[in-house]
């Protein structure tokens, strides 16, 4: 969203219509504000994908019971190599989720000087 400032001229003839004159102005880069929409995309992110991941290894999960009762003698299903690895990336992401949470509170601590 830029931000716009609309103009209208003063010396104007009373035959023509008023004409608008579109100045920008110009945004500054902010690191404060990018920092905090930084944090609060990869708490969002993260979380999503704790999601996600904890739905896979769910569902890998009762596939690796699918075919372990399928099959028996399977003594490794490779269901469950999956379900470890959307198990590992769930508590990645989790702690991911944590750790940009507290970054960003602490932040906002330190701005509001407790």
């Amino acid at each position: 969203m830029r931000s716009q400032k609309i103009l209208q001229q003063s010396s104007m003839p009373l035959n023509s219509k008023p004409k608008l004159l579109l100045r920008r102005t110009r945004k500054r880069f902010n690191p404060k504000v990018f920092i905090d929409r930084t944090i609060e995309t990869t708490a969002i992110v993260s979380l999503l994908l704790t999601g996600f991941s904890g739905v896979g290894a769910m569902g890998c999960w009762g596939l690796e019971i699918i075919d372990i009762n399928a099959n028996p003698n399977i003594i490794i299903s490779g269901w469950e190599q999956q379900k470890n690895i959307c198990l590992g990336a769930m508590l990645v992401s989790f702690s991911a989720f944590l750790g940009s949470s507290l970054v960003g509170a602490s932040f906002s601590i330190q701005r509001d000087k407790f």
